[in-house]
């Protein structure tokens, strides 16, 4: 997926009931993940005055919103279902529970839907789907 040439947005949202440190956390792995698979989303290297660089940061902005756990699951699980092309990545709390990611795949696998704790999402797509999805959500404070 590429933001070239069309209103890209990305969203993430993460579960209101979570403590500061672990809602940060969430939202750094997933906007790690959005950014490992949108090549265009980090810009270049850009040097200041002095000449020393400055690594390249996000070209768009990327909100973090706050729902309730069952809105995460229902944002999520709607994203998955859309007609439109979404990148959607999830964290969940098989992540939490397992000290690498060989582990986490093994209970994520062995895990049902229902089963599954959302503790976040992020979408990345087409700004009105996006906007569709989490237009209504306030910011994480």
């Amino acid at each position: 997926m590429s933001t070239a040439g069309q209103p890209y947005k990305v969203a993430i949202v993460v579960d209101e009931g979570l403590p500061s440190g672990l809602a940060a956390n969430t939202a750094a792995v997933l906007a790690l993940s959005i950014g490992r698979q949108v090549e265009t989303i980090i810009g270049p290297v850009i040097k200041d005055g002095d000449g020393s660089a400055h690594a390249g940061i996000t070209t768009i902005p990327i909100p973090i919103l706050t729902a309730a756990a069952d809105k995460v699951r229902e944002i999520r699980n709607d994203a998955c279902t859309r007609d439109v092309e979404l990148l959607v990545v999830d964290f969940t709390d098989c992540a939490q529970k397992t000290r690498n990611y060989a582990d986490y795949g093994n209970l994520l696998e062995a895990a049902t839907g229902s089963e599954i704790n959302y503790l976040g999402v992020a979408l990345y797509g087409p700004k009105k789907a996006v906007q569709r999805l989490t237009g209504s959500l306030p910011l994480l404070r």
